[in-house]
C-alpha cells in the first residue's frame, strides 16, 4: 500500500525562533510551519504571550525528539514590578493588591537565597498544567480554584541584576517545570510588598546558542527573497535549521554498522560493541554517522529502539 501524500515539504530539523511579545506559542508555530511549507511542526514548551525569546520549533521527524527539550534546563531574564500583585502574577492580569516597597537590600538578598537550589513550587492557576484534561488557566478564567500539589524544582542559578525604584531585574537558570511568574509572586510575598512580571525573556534552552535565534521578520524576508530571486525554500531557509538529533544531544551515542542498523530500523533490538551499560542513547548508522533514532539499553545489553526516524521516499 502506498503512503498517503503528505501536505507540505519533508523538512527536518530544529529552528530557534525568537518569539515576539504578545503572540501565543501556537500562533508563531503555525506561522513558521507555513513559511517553511513544512508538513509537520511542534514547539518544545510554550512561552506565555507576554514572554519573548528562545522557542525551539521542531520540523518533520525532529518532532519525535522534542520531549528531550521539554525536559531540559532553561534560562530566563525577568523584570518584576514591585508593590503590585496581580491575579496572573504578570502584567497581563488585573492588580489585586498594592503595598509599599519597604524592604532593604539585605532582606532582598536573604529572600533571593531562599529560592536557590532544590525547592517545592505550587504552580500558578494561570498555567497550562492539565486538570481532568483541561489546562488550569481555563478554570482560573472562570473563577474556579483547583487544589495543586507542590512540585520539586531546582534553581541552579539566580543572579541579581538591578533594583531601581519599583523594578527588580533577575536572571534565573532553572529546571524543567519551573514557573518564573510563581517565583516572582512568591518573592513579592516574602518581601511583603507583592510583585508581578512585566518582562520575561527566555535566553537559553538546553545548550542551544543564543546567537542562532531568528525572528519571524527575518524568516519572512528570506522567504520573500527566495520567491523574488527564484531560489527554493530549501536553499534559502533550511540552512537555518539545527540537526534533528540536537534535542537529544546530552545523551550518549551508539554507532551501528549497516547490517545491524537495518534490523534496528525494523524495530528489532540489536547488539552493539560500543554501547553504554544502561539508559537512553542516540543511535547512528555507518561511517557517515546518519542519525536513525533513540534507543534504550535493555537488560541483556542490546540496543532497543524507542523512537525511529522514518525515511520518506518521494
Amino acid at each position: 500500500m502506498s503512503r498517503p501524500r503528505r501536505r507540505g515539504r519533508d523538512v527536518h530539523g530544529v529552528l530557534l525562533l525568537d518569539k515576539p511579545q504578545g503572540a501565543s506559542s501556537n500562533d508563531v508555530l503555525q506561522k513558521v510551519k507555513r513559511i517553511f511549507n513544512a508538513n509537520r511542526a511542534g514547539h518544545t514548551g510554550a512561552l506565555d504571550p507576554l514572554a519573548t525569546g528562545m522557542l525551539p520549533i521542531c520540523l518533520g521527524e525532529a518532532t519525535k525528539f522534542s520531549q528531550y527539550l521539554l525536559d531540559s534546563d532553561k534560562r530566563y531574564r525577568v523584570i518584576a514590578r514591585l508593590g503590585e500583585r496581580t491575579d496572573t502574577s504578570d502584567a497581563d492580569g488585573s492588580v489585586v493588591q498594592t503595598r509599599p516597597v519597604e524592604f532593604s537590600q539585605s532582606e532582598l538578598d536573604s529572600a533571593l537565597e531562599s529560592f536557590r537550589g532544590d525547592t517545592l513550587q505550587v504552580p500558578s492557576m494561570f498555567s497550562a498544567l492539565k486538570h481532568q484534561g483541561r489546562p488550569l488557566y481555563e478554570y482560573a478564567r472562570q473563577g474556579i480554584e483547583i487544589e495543586r500539589e507542590a512540585r520539586p524544582i531546582t534553581v541552579y542559578e539566580l543572579q541579581f541584576i538591578r533594583w531601581q525604584d519599583d523594578e527588580l531585574e533577575l536572571e534565573i537558570h532553572c529546571s524543567k517545570g519551573t514557573y518564573i511568574r510563581t517565583i516572582i509572586d512568591d518573592l513579592g510575598e516574602k518581601l511583603g510588598c507583592g510583585a508581578h512580571v512585566i518582562m520575561l525573556r527566555r535566553v537559553q534552552v538546553a545548550r542551544y546558542p543564543f546567537e542562532k535565534m531568528v525572528t519571524l521578520e527575518q524568516l519572512t524576508a528570506l522567504a520573500t527573497a527566495a520567491t523574488e530571486s527564484g531560489l527554493s525554500l530549501e536553499e534559502q531557509l533550511d540552512p537555518l535549521l539545527l540537526p534533528m538529533d540536537s534535542p537529544a544531544s546530552d545523551f550518549p551515542e551508539v554507532n551501528l554498522p549497516l547490517a545491524a542498523a537495518a534490523y534496528f530500523k525494523q524495530g528489532q533490538p540489536v547488539h552493539a560493541s560500543n554501547s553504554p551499560a544502561s539508559g537512553l542513547v542516540r543511535v547512528y548508522e555507518g561511517d557517515e554517522r546518519k542519525f536513525i533514532g533513540m534507543a534504550e539499553i535493555a537488560d541483556d545489553g542490546r540496543v532497543a529502539p524507542r523512537r525511529l526516524v522514518v525515511e520518506y521516499q518521494d
